[in-house]
């Protein structure tokens, strides 16, 4: 069997080129689509490390939040969305508001991890 490189090896690897031989090469225009082509791979990255157990636990919380079987999270979220919009769930329903908050951590923690108030909510 061919022992193929997964794609987080073959990600890694681009990004480990641009950041330490094309970047160091490049100036103005170019230098700055480098870097954010770099940050985009690191995106990338963080998603596919950080993404299913994210998903995980956030379907866990909106079956237990909506008292549901349902295991698409999409559906899931349309659903909390329309108990939301009909107002038989809001910021005083148990479980809402630390849903929404342990969401956007999560979400914060792969598009922006470096956001300055990241740590403070994730207390």
């Amino acid at each position: 069997m061919h022992d193929a490189p997964s794609a987080k090896e073959l990600i890694e690897a681009v990004k480990s080129f641009l950041d330490k031989t094309a970047m160091v090469q490049l100036q103005g225009h170019a230098a700055f689509h480098a870097r954010v082509a770099s940050n985009a791979l690191a995106t990338v990255l963080r998603e596919m490390e950080q993404r299913p157990a994210a998903e995980a636990r956030e379907r866990e919380r909106l079956q237990a939040l909506l008292n549901s079987k349902e295991t698409d999270v999409s559906l899931l979220n349309r659903a909390l969305c329309e108990e939301i919009r009909s107002k038989r769930v809001d910021l005083a329903t148990p479980g809402l508001l630390t849903h929404l908050k342990s969401t956007t951590i999560d979400q914060l923690s792969v598009d922006q991890p470096g956001y300055s108030g990241l740590r403070t909510a994730a207390r």
